[in-house]
């Protein structure tokens, strides 16, 4: 977005200026994957079963601040960088992981990843400031610019109560461990003046702010793998209470290195199927051996619906729950049963007023670990009950890998996407059945069929757990 007059790769104070109203370039951007989305529906939909249309439910204008509604996404992941790209992967079942070329993994028992492939910051932004941040800064300001783009959201003066909420897990690990290899072979006064603030978590959170000109509600969320998760279910309820007329929110992270991998290796938390990385991600399957480290960043524009309304924004999705919890049980292992996670999904649920056999669709955390997925699969069935082995359940991780604390917000997007565009994505990989894991996983390929309420599960290191609860827009 540009103001006119004004190139906005180059400013003096090394910023993004974002202009007052969306310009051609924008409302043509937004445009165009538009319709490369409804592409991608209309060769989905060509053998679905005839789709029944959902009764319209119509509420007074005094109701219409208390309702939160998504308008816009951004994303940055190893399928691709963009909503096209994005969910054009997904809906065909490609995955992302490949062997790693950010670092040297010699001598590493795991030597895969999902990275963000030929990434060049300076394609998005400026040269300058994009040195300025961590590869996570960089990845969140280049969703958070697409979301404002999509949704086509004019920031500005006349518009200011806009703010943003972020999650991460990991922080930055590739600049702490560039910043100790200079510590210890050039001494302390050779660090990056940088490092400080680049490698603090806040600080994606931050530059987005700063390059977009949000003065509203900031936080950053860091709650492990739920970070992301939590992130926009805080910001609904920061829209719901009233602080903010809208909130931009996701996750972002950047874990790919030397002490990353290591930090996880150690764990034996990672999948070690290095001569098949496609492969490698495979939630709910038997022989599953570990997640796969991924990186990226998701951002959604979350608006109180009267806001939209007013500016007759295009609705994807409205957000009618959100709940968190606590497993208190270990630092790194589920609850074996899954409680943690059901008081979660039991709470959301209640939330939103919805009952578990309204669900048409439930985005599962399954990370491709043994305790981890079988833990989920009994929280769902304890959630669901005779409805569970009916409810499609899917993981995109098997495509994406697991992102950490940026995980909840694709996931959040991908589950917008289902309920816009009646679209499951598969479960890839899926190949020999686990007793344990028995439901309906929406195995390697993709689903047409109506999706008017989806559920999106995180949960993470510490016990942490997030649920949202999405539904097809009903004016």
């Amino acid at each position: 977005m540009t103001t006119e007059g004004t190139d906005p790769r180059t400013t003096q104070d090394d910023t993004l200026i974002p202009s007052v109203a969306i310009d051609d370039e924008d409302e043509l951007v937004s445009e165009r994957v538009d319709e490369q989305l409804e592409q991608i529906v209309a060769d989905m939909m060509e053998d679905a079963p005839p789709q029944t249309q959902p009764q319209r439910v119509r509420v007074t204008p005094e109701q219409h601040n208390n309702r939160v509604v998504v308008t816009g996404m951004g994303i940055v992941s190893p399928v691709g960088v963009g909503l096209h790209a994005y969910w054009d992967a997904l809906t065909n079942g490609r995955s992302g992981v490949d062997l790693i070329t950010l670092c040297d993994t010699t001598g590493y028992p795991t030597r895969i990843a999902g990275e963000v492939k030929n990434w060049k910051p300076e394609e998005h932004l400026d040269g300058r400031a994009a040195r300025k941040m961590s590869r996570a800064g960089q990845f969140a300001v280049t969703a958070a610019r697409e979301a404002v783009a999509h949704a086509k959201l004019p920031l500005g003066e006349e518009n200011p109560n806009v703010g943003v909420i972020l999650g991460t897990g990991t922080s930055s690990f590739p600049d702490t461990e560039a910043a100790m290899r200079t510590l210890v072979s050039r001494g302390p006064m050779r660090i990056s003046p940088f490092f400080a603030p680049v490698s603090l978590p806040n600080m994606p959170t931050g530059q987005v702010a700063m390059h977009l000109k949000l003065q509203g509600y900031n936080n950053t969320v860091v709650t492990a793998c739920a970070a992301g998760t939590q992130a926009v279910g805080d910001a609904y309820e920061i829209i719901r209470r009233g602080d903010a007329d809208v909130m931009l929110a996701g996750g972002t992270e950047a874990p790919i290195c030397e002490l990353g991998l290591a930090a996880f290796c150690v764990m034996h938390a990672l999948s070690t199927r290095n001569d098949d990385p496609a492969a490698a991600s495979r939630p709910y399957d038997k022989e599953r051996d570990g997640f796969i480290p991924s990186e990226g960043s998701g951002v959604l524009v979350l608006e109180s619906l009267q806001h939209a309304l007013e500016r007759e924004a295009t609705i994807y999705a409205e957000v009618i729950g959100y709940a968190a919890s606590s497993d208190a049980y270990h630092v790194v292992m589920p609850e074996p049963k899954g409680m943690g996670l059901t008081r979660a999904m039991e709470t959301a649920l209640r939330n939103a007023g919805v009952q578990p056999l309204e669900v048409d669709y439930i985005n599962a955390h399954a990370t491709s670990t043994q305790l981890g997925d079988a833990a989920e699969t009994a929280a769902i069935k304890h959630v669901f009950q005779e409805y569970a082995p009916q409810v499609p359940v899917s993981s995109t991780k098997s495509m994406t890998g697991h992102l950490l604390g940026a995980a909840g917000a694709i996931e959040a997007i991908a589950s917008v996407m289902a309920v816009h565009t009646n679209i499951i994505p598969p479960t890839i990989n899926y190949q020999n059945p686990d007793p344990e894991c028995d439901l309906d996983y929406v195995p390697n390929e993709a689903r047409a069929t109506d999706v008017r309420v989806a559920m999106s599960n995180s949960s993470g290191f510490g016990g942490q757990n997030a649920v949202l609860v999405l539904r097809e827009y009903q004016g």
